[in-house]
């Protein structure tokens, strides 16, 4: 009715306005010599500015032929590759979900009547929002995030600061609905790239920023679920009361407190292999690994560069990878097709504990960079490439107005007036043991021919080594990588394999044994092109070498030994090779 009153009073009756929007419409797009989608343009938001209709009730999603169709110039070719991806409401249509998915269908925010205003920085006189661990930060403070969920939910869906939008926005920029604005035929994914942390911190800011204000408390601050120490590997309690509003029913009920996380965890995963001692100890190597040994470069910490012209998911960091979607999984319901809510990228936002597990992704972060700093980690830096401090998102911010943040707004906290406290990082001194004797048959490997499947048998390929016994004053300027090229899947189901360094008799490494280099671990994309076939999805992975050689004693060695073993879904591997990078 309200929207109705100021359509009247700037309009006159109804036919009228009606009769006034469409000569507007017709006016502009004339205006153009060639046929182009009104929503390519302005129209919308001219459109809002004369019918005073509520711009959160009105949307511009375009035709999908309109995306897919191949600009004037070609499309992307080479010399349109690169530059900082944008994203606009515009282009943002409809999401590519799993066949089975749950209601609602669509990701796309609410449209804005103008365009989004550049971020700003908080006064720096404002509180300083601390965040917690919530297995410490106590049940009071635990009542206020369940009323600061409540308080979202009560919001009506139309409003873009509700917890139905807040929960799309993951899905909007997970599964296909945003397109590149420059290249509208291109999606747009922030995982498997260099955006995953400073998209989810952008996200987290103004997630915790609209909860604040909803509270009506400007310190407020969402706590953190702190699953890489002991004492928060388990769920927080206050999730799994059935009458919160912190509960979500579409979750595995098996891991429930007090069961201990797994940070290695995939849907063919077998619970209570090991006593909550064992596993403690599991997840800590874990950290390491993720953490310290693998994470030695930017790029193998972010992941791989992701640049305007380019298609997505070019290859994850290490903590995306796991512990960030084995814990996905872990807490997502096996019992559903695509391990809703958590454990598939379009319903993630929708379980409350999503926050508090990225607030975790959001702090390690910095961990990643204070331990860089305090050990004389050179590489524990962040990218400076313009392309991806200038890249964007789109976000509304606590007064509902629609705010675009770029990478480089994201990399102080300080000037985002939050902080972490807590917690202290157990897992530094976890480094994982040898094991000896688990290379003894190199000598009868057959030749591998790449691509190769890895179904149920695992593959073990000899790869030589371009350069050998390197100094320390060349290991500290370069990183020994390991490269998994073409990596492919159906995205029908969860994927993880495990790679061994110098372990061709890999089953005799203990679980976390040192020569379990990494693993990949990719969720379920099971989106369909409207054909009914899956639509497949090809990245690549890499593994730190300088600290594991040295610990096998293979740094003199001129190849070494790869073995990679399936543990979870259907995946090709195009190659592999040994590559030294400085960044």
């Amino acid at each position: 009715m309200k929207a109705e009153a100021m359509a009247s009073s700037r309009c006159g009756p109804l036919g009228a306005c009606v009769l006034l929007i469409c000569a507007v419409a017709t006016a502009v797009y004339t205006a153009f010599p060639v046929s182009v989608n009104p929503c390519t343009y302005s129209l919308p938001r001219a459109l809002l500015a004369v019918s005073g209709l509520d711009p959160y009730i009105v949307s511009c999603a375009a035709d999908e032929d309109a995306f897919t169709a191949p600009l004037s110039n070609g499309g992307n070719d080479d010399k349109n590759i690169g530059g900082p991806i944008v994203t606009n409401l515009l282009t943002c249509g409809k999401p590519k979900l799993p066949p089975h998915a749950l209601p609602p269908f669509y990701c796309c925010p609410p449209m804005s009547a103008s365009e989004p205003i550049d971020f700003t920085f908080p006064d720096p006189s404002e509180p300083l929002r601390v965040r917690r661990p919530a297995h410490a930060v106590g049940a009071e403070y635990m009542a206020k995030y369940e009323r600061a969920i409540a308080l979202m939910k009560a919001l009506p869906d139309s409003d873009p600061r509700s917890f139905y939008q807040m929960a799309n926005i993951h899905c909007a920029y997970c599964t296909g609905s945003y397109r590149q604005t420059a290249h509208r035929e291109l999606n747009v994914q922030i995982h498997f790239s260099w955006f995953f942390f400073a998209f989810h911190r952008a996200y987290l800011y103004f997630f915790e920023r609209i909860a604040a204000k909803l509270l009506g408390e400007p310190g407020f601050a969402v706590p953190f679920w702190s699953w890489d120490v002991p004492e928060g590997m388990r769920m927080p309690v206050e999730f799994a009361n059935a009458s919160s509003p912190l509960y979500d029913p579409v979750r595995n009920p098996r891991h429930a407190p007090p069961k201990v996380v797994d940070l290695e965890f995939v849907r063919s995963s077998v619970d209570d292999k090991f006593t909550d001692e064992q596993q403690i100890q599991q997840n800590l190597r874990v950290m390491y690994k993720q953490m310290i040994s693998n994470a030695a470069l930017p790029s193998l910490f972010h992941g791989q560069p992701y640049r305007a012209g380019e298609s997505d998911r070019p290859g994850a960091g290490t903590v995306e990878l796991f512990p960030h979607n084995t814990m996905h999984t872990w807490t997502g319901d096996l019992a559903r097709p695509s391990v809703e809510n958590m454990g598939v990228y379009y319903s993630a936002g929708r379980d409350p504990i999503f926050y508090p597990h990225h607030n975790n992704i959001d702090r390690l972060w910095e961990v990643w960079r204070d331990v860089g700093a305090a050990r004389g980690y050179r590489g524990h830096v962040d990218f400076t490439d313009p392309d991806w401090l200038d890249s964007s998102f789109l976000f509304y911010d606590e007064e509902a107005r629609l705010v675009r943040i770029t990478v480089r707004d994201v990399l102080d906290i300080d000037k985002l007036r939050y902080a972490y406290d807590g917690v202290g990082t157990p897992w530094l001194d976890a480094k994982p043991p040898a094991t000896p004797n688990v290379n003894t048959k190199k000598g009868l490997l057959k030749s591998v021919r790449f691509p190769v499947s890895l179904d149920d048998v695992a593959v073990t390929a000899e790869v030589r080594r371009p350069r050998v016994l390197r100094s320390r004053r060349e290991k500290e300027v370069q990183e020994e990588v390991l490269v998994i090229d073409g990596i492919e899947t159906d995205g029908a189901d969860m994927v993880k394999f495990d790679v061994y360094v110098n372990a061709v008799e890999y089953e005799k490494v203990e679980p976390g044994g040192r020569e379990m280099a990494g693993s990949f671990v990719c969720l379920m994309h099971p989106s369909m092109d409207g054909t009914g076939k899956g639509m497949g999805i090809q990245t690549s992975m890499r593994v730190a070498l300088n600290e594991l050689l040295e610990d096998l004693g293979a740094d003199g060695d001129d190849s070494v030994t790869v073995t990679l073993v399936p543990r979870n879904g259907k995946v090709s591997i195009g190659g592999l090779r040994i590559v030294y990078m400085m960044e």
